[in-house]
């Protein structure tokens, strides 16, 4: 614990003295907290509302087994759930693919971190291949696995060709200032060309994410993850479960064996103390996880709300849509909010935009959309939270259809409500002008094509899981339909922060037609975002 330093505060006037009493205001003690666990931290903090004990006196009196045994009586048998909110834990999560990092990171409550495309070279990472068991693709005979294989190594081999030649014709258009170091620019150039090559990553290329949450968020990611489709996503949730109620990684443990070690050679009793103190192991959540398993509820209401989304649409052909459509409010009677919550609940089981999907809840009638409404709730458990699309009534609904690597960047954003629809090549692929003036937008264009009929193939062997195990070999040029919800100030946030020329282009044009369509409804509003031109040139040499 750090040390204390406790100061008492100048009055502003003599005390007074006369009277029965003198009164004296306490001072205020303000402290950090060091080297506790995270459910004894949590403990500690949660007895402020039960106990009259300071901080430090909760810490000195509570053991881990006293904070097992008030979790399981508070948390788990009277769900005084906020008291894990108490509780943070730093969690490590390395080699897992790209789609599944998008999945882990689809919390609304996470903080966390993830390789960036832009800065390293992804080629040298790897890559996730699903389990295709003996599954032939039809018609041709020849295993899943290896048109797997050899989808995913075009698509790299491209990745590479794109971005070398890219950064040559990026370096034969933008001159190194004087003043400019020939490593400082040449790192700027490459991270500009792996802006546009990342397009050819396959969802199936292996990163790396990191992310702190409270106790609560992680046994609800942990639920959340174990009820998902994909199966390397199940095992993703097995093991952070694993993670948070084993010995966590001690990053001092070597110098501190070193110290022990020195004891040693002075007193063994003091070493065998210290070794006890110093290096006994340390289990982030013991408690508040261990009961996390799949949620029923979530996979019970995918599964109605899939099979309700296929009844109402019939097979209708996707409508086109814009990059970007601000999906007004509909204000024509009382029943919006229900129309908008039935929407919003088939949105991610199918790939129709929320207009088109909306305008069908319409036409089919109050009884429809309710029945919808009934669906989305029908299974919930005593403890379990409304689901997302159950964050309603937001006044702008921006229905987005992006490149999927342009959606990781959007995927950031936590102050809205996001609805995401599963990973598809049905509504194309975008293609970075800078292919074109590079020479390689017919290797580009030759190698998705190639991909979209890979993953067509992969996706129709019948297999278990193949429709998923077939969506790792999509590029991140192919496009992907969110829903983001928000109010007035994340719109002006977003658009600001997103429309910086140092960020991705892709993102760019989102950020900007977002701030187009609110300028349209709401014209007297747009002087208040401070937006950058798209339009306008960037400094390549700028970041």
């Amino acid at each position: 614990m750090s040390e204390v330093i406790s100061t008492e505060p100048m009055p502003a006037e003599p005390i007074s003295t006369s009277g029965p009493t003198s009164h004296i205001e306490p001072s205020v003690e303000v402290f950090a907290v060091y080297g506790v666990e995270p459910e004894i931290q949590a403990y500690a903090m949660a007895k402020y509302s039960r106990s009259a004990l300071s901080m430090k006196e909760s810490l000195k009196e509570i053991t881990l087994q006293k904070a097992e045994k008030f979790l399981n009586t508070f948390y788990f048998q009277y769900g005084h759930r906020s008291i894990a909110d108490l509780a943070h834990i730093a969690l490590a999560i390395e080699r897992l693919s790209i789609l599944a990092a998008i999945v882990v990171a689809d919390e609304q409550r996470w903080d966390g971190q993830e390789r960036s495309t832009r800065y390293q070279d992804f080629r040298k990472s790897g890559y996730y291949t699903p389990n295709f068991g003996d599954s032939v693709v039809d018609g041709a005979g020849s295993s899943a696995r290896v048109l797997y294989r050899e989808t995913i190594e075009a698509l790299f081999a491209t990745y590479e060709k794109v971005s070398q030649r890219t950064f040559e014709y990026l370096v034969g258009i933008t001159p190194r200032p004087s003043e400019m170091k020939a490593e400082a620019y040449e790192r700027t150039l490459r991270a500009r060309a792996f802006d546009i090559s990342r397009y050819l990553l396959p969802l199936a290329t292996n990163t790396s994410l990191g992310e702190i949450v409270n106790a609560r968020t992680l046994e609800t990611q942990v639920a959340h993850l174990l009820a998902q489709p994909h199966k390397e996503v199940r095992d993703l949730g097995a093991r952070l479960k694993q993670a948070a109620i084993s010995p966590a990684y001690n990053a001092n443990e070597e110098s501190l064996r070193s110290l022990v070690a020195e004891i040693r050679a002075v007193s063994p009793a003091i070493a065998d103390r210290a070794e006890r103190e110093l290096l006994r192991e340390v289990r982030v959540a013991p408690t508040a996880v261990k009961y996390a398993d799949p949620n029923v509820y979530e996979i019970e209401t995918r599964r109605e709300l899939r099979q309700a989304a296929g009844e109402l649409m019939r097979g209708a052909a996707i409508e086109p849509a814009p990059l970007v459509d601000l999906v007004e409010a509909d204000s024509s009677g009382s029943d919006s909010l229900e129309i908008e919550l039935a929407a919003t609940l088939l949105y991610s089981h199918c790939h129709y935009s929320y207009r088109q999907l909306r305008s069908a809840i319409e036409s089919a009638g109050a009884p429809r959309w309710r029945e919808i409404i009934e669906l989305g709730l029908r299974h919930r458990g005593k403890h379990d939270e409304m689901p997302r699309p159950f964050l309603a009534g937001q006044a702008f609904h921006f229905d987005i259809l992006m490149d999927i690597g342009g959606f990781r960047d959007m995927h950031r954003h936590r102050r809205c409500v996001q609805i995401m629809q599963d990973f598809t090549t049905i509504h194309g692929f975008d293609t970075p002008p800078e292919v074109e003036a590079a020479g390689v937008r017919s290797d580009y264009e030759a190698t998705m094509k190639r991909v979209e009929a890979a993953v067509h193939a992969l996706a129709a062997t019948g297999g278990e899981e193949a429709a998923q195990n077939a969506q790792y070999a999509s590029p991140l040029a192919f496009r992907k339909r969110t829903l983001f919800k928000m109010d007035f100030a994340e719109a002006v946030y977003i658009s600001e922060l997103r429309t910086t020329p140092a960020g991705h282009t892709s993102y760019r044009n989102v950020a900007y037609a977002m701030y187009e369509a609110v300028a349209a409804k709401y014209p007297v509003l747009a002087k208040y975002f401070r937006v950058h031109d798209v339009h306008e040139p960037v400094d390549l040499l700028k970041r």
